[in-house]
């Protein structure tokens, strides 16, 4: 992790989001309900934020370890959606998409948003 002043409030958020991916993951049948193939779109943009949030909290030379946390969360969540029979399907599309939203955030991570947190607690401190 960056050497951040308010790492507990950082790490916090952090389970917050890991926790809400999965209750909406998990949740028992379809929350909203989306037409076409549009749930392929918020799969992709759940995982880029995540991604550049992540991106936001850890040295570049650690993407690497977002990549592959976040790819296993995908995983688990759409293998526990298939195996757990409560109105959930895993799919390997959403898989698809979650990849090439990870993809997307570290990208944005790499070229422009990395490492944000320590801009955001400057600016908070008024430096």
């Amino acid at each position: 992790m960056l050497p951040l002043a308010n790492s507990r409030t950082w790490v916090a958020a952090s389970l917050l989001l890991i926790v809400a991916v999965i209750c909406f993951s998990l949740a028992p049948g379809r929350q909203v309900s989306v037409p076409g193939n549009l749930d392929k779109v918020e799969h992709a943009l759940a995982y880029t934020f995540l991604a550049v949030w992540f991106t936001g909290l850890v040295a570049r030379g650690h993407y690497w370890k977002i990549v592959l946390a976040l790819a296993t969360l995908g995983l688990v969540m759409e293998v526990l959606q298939h195996v757990m029979a409560l109105g959930r399907h895993g799919d390997p599309q959403d898989m698809a998409a979650n990849v090439l939203g990870i993809g997307v955030g570290v990208a944005l991570g790499t070229w422009r948003t990395g490492g944000w947190a320590i801009r955001v607690e400057s600016w908070l401190n008024g430096n």
